[in-house]
């Protein structure tokens, strides 16, 4: 009786499996629009919805450091029809923050890792600095006069100043909002005058010349700002940020819809179209199997909690 009622529900998972998605598929977003995690889950939502031939419909739940969006990710029924577009934070807040209401590797089934991209850091134009030495040095010159921006606690963009001021010895006041795009507009304004947020975001404004660049946080420059050094160049040697996004299902959600999506996500990815249109953002695609994300997510943990120790940013 067992072994019937077993082979029954592989039965039946796998014709779930063969039908998915039978309806429209939630997207959750822990950012708000408008940022980096947002632009590339609405690419992958639309191409997604193209090849299943159903909607996947972008969610957007910003708000305290992202765990908002990762929670309802996290406790959502685990069938196939909410993902989550995960970025670096997910491993960073267990390591931020005393009490998380989620485990990155217990509460979620890895799908792919979708791209990376670097930060960069940049200045509202009234500052009078137009290099990372001058950025420096003006920081040194009034400590805990200027503001930075972040995405919130945690995020990538705070990361990438915090590792700035432990590598430098300045010092300078956080001031974390609900996603980079809501960050970015109050440095336009002029209201913060520094931030680090990812390039997809910040590029239509430096190209514009509401930004100053000053320097990206990647190892080597990007195409899509090839005359902005990174920060190593700049007179930091060693230094290296950036974020990655990745998809992510609730832990449960049966084994064959995850790796249809890695099938599918993995061959949008692999596109020229993608491939070309990304790059000319900053944004370099990735594509891996659910068992390579599951291992890069494992050392991101440990990576991030070596600079958070070596940082000093201070748990909340």
């Amino acid at each position: 009786m067992r072994t019937f009622v077993f082979l029954l529900s592989a039965l039946l998972s796998a014709a779930a499996a063969a039908q998915y998605p039978a309806k429209p598929v939630r997207f959750i977003v822990p950012s708000a629009v408008g940022g980096g995690t947002d632009i590339i889950a609405r690419a992958i939502s639309l191409k997604l919805g193209e090849s299943l031939g159903q909607q996947f419909v972008v969610d957007n739940r910003p708000g305290a450091g992202q765990m908002i969006g990762i929670e309802l990710a996290a406790k959502a029924p685990a069938d196939g029809y909410t993902l989550l577009m995960a970025a670096s934070t997910l491993a960073i807040n267990p390591i931020m923050y005393k009490k998380v209401p989620y485990d990155p590797i217990r509460d979620f089934a890895p799908i792919t890792q979708a791209a990376t991209l670097p930060n960069v850091l940049v200045v509202h134009p009234s500052l009078p600095v137009k290099s990372v030495a001058e950025l420096i040095a003006y920081a040194k010159q009034h400590p805990g006069e200027l503001n930075f921006a972040s995405a919130g606690i945690g995020t990538s963009p705070q990361m990438s100043i915090e590792l700035l001021k432990s590598m430098t010895g300045i010092d300078m006041v956080h001031i974390p909002y609900k996603g980079t795009a809501p960050g970015v507009v109050d440095v336009l304004a002029g209201q913060v005058k520094v931030m680090a947020p990812n390039l997809l975001t910040a590029l239509p404004h430096i190209k514009a010349g509401k930004l100053r660049a000053l320097a990206v946080t990647s190892v080597k420059r990007t195409a899509a700002l090839p005359e902005v050094p990174t920060v190593a160049e700049a007179g930091v040697p060693g230094y290296e940020s950036g974020i990655w996004l990745g998809l992510m299902a609730p832990a449960a959600t049966p084994g064959r819809i995850v790796e249809k999506l890695n099938t599918e996500i993995n061959t949008i990815l692999s596109s020229a179209d993608v491939k070309e249109t990304w790059l000319k953002q900053g944004t370099i695609t990735m594509g891996m199997s659910t068992g390579q994300f599951d291992k890069f997510l494992r050392e991101e943990i440990v990576k991030w909690g070596k600079i958070v120790q070596i940082s000093g940013a201070k748990l909340d």
